[in-house]
Order: structure tokens, then sequence, then C-alpha cells
């Protein structure tokens, strides 16, 4: 019985020790929004790229649920990081900021090649599209609420213009693909 102990407790303790949330930095949410920024750009210069090819349409599906795993990766970062300092939470906006013009001229050229998914031979690929949309929109939003919920009183009206921003584009991105 004695022996039976001396490997269960070891295990429960290993078993406890997993499930205990790590705690996360302000350096790894930092490194999640350097991340961020560079799938974006790659969103960004795939969608402007586009000439009606099936492989980049879904060259672009595949960079747009890759850019949803790391939004969400940087959302259970933030949501795990303790409040970080006013300097540290200016950084990050700043940062956050620094990608935002890349994702409201994604969205806007998402909208724009709207004609050319339809006319692709094999249909749906709007369909996708406004999938992809939608993931993008659930994931932006949870790691907005994480940003302005850690964001010191006086940065958190910054943090919601930015979210705003954001949000406005997604918005159009998807009304434009609302009929699929």
């Amino acid at each position: 019985m004695a022996r039976f102990f001396t490997i269960i407790l070891p295990l429960l303790a290993a078993f406890s020790a997993a499930a205990t949330p790590l705690k996360r930095t302000v350096a790894q949410i930092e490194a999640d929004i350097a991340q961020i920024t560079s799938q974006v750009a790659a969103l960004d210069t795939a969608v402007k790229g586009f000439t009606n090819s099936l492989t980049q349409a879904l060259a672009i599906h595949n960079d747009a649920v890759a850019l949803v795993s790391t939004i969400n990766q940087g959302t259970t970062d933030v949501n795990a990081t303790p409040q970080p300092s006013e300097s540290d939470s200016q950084t990050i906006l700043n940062s956050v900021q620094g990608f935002v013009p890349s994702v409201t001229d994604a969205l806007q050229a998402i909208i724009d090649k709207k004609a050319a998914f339809q006319a692709l031979p094999i249909g749906g690929i709007p369909a996708l599209v406004k999938q992809d949309l939608a993931n993008l929109n659930t994931a932006t939003v949870a790691f907005e609420n994480g940003l302005i919920a850690k964001a010191p009183t006086d940065l958190k009206s910054q943090a919601q213009s930015i979210a705003n921003t954001v949000n406005a584009a997604l918005a159009s991105a998807q009304a434009a693909y609302a009929q699929f």
C-alpha cells in the first residue's frame, strides 16, 4: 500500500501542476503581437496579390486560419498576464496600433476581391471567406476585450478606440460577404 502512495502522490502533484494556469509576461504579449503583425502583413499581401487562382484562395484561407490561432494564443496570454505597468500597457497599445493599418487594408482588399472570389470555377469560396471573417471577428473581439480589461484606466479609451477601428473594418468586410 505504501508503494501505491509513493507512485500516486507524485502523479497527483504533476497533474495538479499541469492544471495550474501558467502566468504569462508582457514580453510574451509583445511576442504575440509581433507574430500577429507578421501574419496580418502576410494576409494583406496574399489578398492584394490574389489573381483568381484557387490555390491562392486556399492559401489566403490558410493564412486566415493561422492568424485566428495566433490571435487566440494572444488572448490566452493576455488573460494569463498580471496587470501590466502603465508603460508596458502603452507599449502594448502602441504595438497594436502599429498593425491596425494593415488590418484595415487587408479587410478592404477582401472586400475589393469579392468579385474575384465569386468568379472562381469552384463555388463556395465566398462562403469560406465569410466563415474566415466570422472566426477572425470572434478571435479579435476576445483579444481586444482582454487588452481593454488589462489597460490602466487612463488608457482604456485609447484601447477602445483601436478596437472600434478594427471592429468597423471587420463589420464592413462581413457585410460584404453576408449573402453567402
